[in-house]
């Protein structure tokens, strides 16, 4: 990126955000309803469908570094990341519409290799896009304060287009009845809600693309060279090879874990725990999306004021605390009967307060990760924003299988019913899923957390590592910042439902 790019346009901000909306729709409806559509819907077991997820977030782990790599490396004439996100528009979107309309008589076998064709496909085409996308944000905001803004815009674009499609999935598309019909539980209503969320994926990728397509010029351009692959290799290694991104890898990888576990039971918890109707779940996603955004807005002010280190240990760790309270609560009898008006009060409560704290911790954990980019540089001399971005990824979905493997196996554990009425459920099975839950969570997110403190990237640190690079530019180094191309045409910790 070259200096004389001009300031970042709100126009341009706004159009870059909106991208992510695109992800966040499809993970919400990936992490709230998946797995009770093909399990109580379909009639697939719990452990069936977990596996099969678990595959294809590994494939998505393996792919991701492989794009990583080739987009830092990429040349063309839109640059090196608009190609593959515009590639990724059209199989993303009708893969997401297939998914939630099987055809009907599959056997379990065919049911269970149409999942996973249409998994992999999602996870493939959304990778196309969302890792060149989000590994734009170092390269349009390199000060350490400046980039934290444009990551809290970005996330909180992702918290209303992600949690706001969900409030619309209960209120409209998978409406209940009043009879009790319809529902989440009824097969037709995913036809209206996978269509509108696969043309909502559609539209803010197109969007988001052709919005920051004026900024390829501005943007770094591959290196002028032929590689071997034993060559890249090496340099993947080396690139690697850097404290804070395995310090914050490894807690990457505990929080996905924690986050895969909490997300497949997150519904079975609202509907089976608490007892709540539809209208209530929807009522909690809608104070979870200004919770959520008060995180996303006051976590720059955070790390301004203490650090992004020391920010994201304090909320990080009062999310986790205010998160499991209701559960604990009522494992020791202390809670409102389910059903009754204080009970939900305090629920709403604790998800405005969870997510908040959650949506702040994430803000900073991007942030942290994103700050790793210029470290690595300066003791490497490449830029590898994509291979560092996807490396993340790659470790946090590898093992976020795992989470997603422990919710199929609590549910296996406990013997969950298949077809189970809300308030029907032996008392046992719900008290035996808090148990387990709690432990799971406090001790994998704790982990996170103990992790995280060894982080080692400050301000100035950061500021440094900046102006390093500037000098070895000036002095015509690897570094070295590239001449503008010519501009193309234009082309949450809570077990309730819909935490950030």
């Amino acid at each position: 990126m070259t200096d004389s790019r001009p300031p970042l346009s709100l126009a341009t901000k706004l159009l870059y955000a909106v991208g992510a909306v695109a992800n966040a729709v499809k993970l919400r409806g990936l992490s709230t309803f998946l797995m009770l559509f093909y399990n109580q819907v379909v009639g697939l077991p719990p452990t069936t469908v977990t596996f099969v997820l678990m595959i294809a977030l590994v494939f998505d782990a393996i792919v991701d570094p492989l794009v990583g790599q080739v987009s830092d490396n990429f040349k063309s004439r839109l640059g090196r990341r608009h190609p593959f996100m515009y590639a990724a528009a059209i199989p993303v979107s009708v893969a997401f519409y297939m998914l939630w309309n099987p055809p009907e008589g599959l056997t379990d076998g065919q049911m269970v290799g149409y999942l996973l064709a249409c998994l992999l496909t999602v996870r493939l085409f959304d990778t196309f896009f969302e890792l060149p996308h989000s590994t734009l944000a170092p390269e349009l905001a390199k000060d350490y304060d400046e980039r934290t803004k444009l990551i809290s815009l970005r996330m909180l674009f992702a918290v209303i287009g992600g949690l706001g499609m969900t409030v619309m999935a209960y209120q409209v598309f998978l409406k209940e009845n009043p009879d009790g019909t319809g529902g989440v539980l009824a097969r037709e209503g995913y036809f209206s809600y996978s269509l509108t969320a696969s043309l909502l994926i559609f539209g803010c990728i197109l969007l988001s693309t052709a919005g920051t397509q004026s900024q390829i010029p501005y943007l770094r351009q591959p290196p002028a060279r032929k590689i071997t692959f034993k060559a890249m290799a090496r340099e993947v290694a080396a690139t690697l090879n850097n404290r804070a991104f395995v310090i914050a890898t490894i807690t990457g990888m505990f929080v996905a874990i924690a986050t895969g576990a909490r997300n497949a039971l997150e519904i079975y918890f609202g509907l089976y725990f608490w007892e709540l109707t539809q209208t209530q779940l929807a009522g909690l996603v809608t104070v979870s999306v200004v919770g959520a955004a008060l995180g996303v807005v006051t976590a720059p002010q955070v790390a301004k004021r203490l650090g992004k280190k020391t920010g994201a240990l304090l909320m990080f760790s009062s999310a986790l605390a205010v998160g499991i309270s209701p559960v604990v609560a009522r494992l020791f009898g202390v809670m409102p009967d389910n059903g009754t008006s204080a009970l939900y009060l305090l629920l709403v409560v604790e998800t405005v307060i969870n997510t908040a704290l959650a949506g702040g911790t994430g803000v900073l954990l991007v942030s942290m990760v994103a700050d790793v980019i210029e470290d690595a540089e300066v003791k490497t001399g490449r830029r590898s924003e994509g291979l560092l971005m996807s490396a993340d990824n790659l470790f946090k979905k590898l093992v976020s299988g795992v989470g997603v493997f422990i919710s199929g196996a609590v549910l296996a554990f406990v013997a969950f019913p298949e077809n189970a009425k809300r308030g029907q459920v032996d008392p046992e099975i719900i008290h035996s899923m808090g148990l387990i839950y709690l432990p799971v969570v406090c001790v994998l997110f704790g982990l996170g957390i103990v992790s995280l403190s060894f982080f080692n990237i400050d301000k100035a640190k950061h500021e440094d590592n900046l102006r390093r690079l500037a000098a070895t530019a000036l002095e015509g180094g690897p570094g070295e910042a590239p001449v503008p191309a010519p501009a193309p045409e234009a082309p949450s910790v809570s077990p309730q439902p819909s935490k950030a």
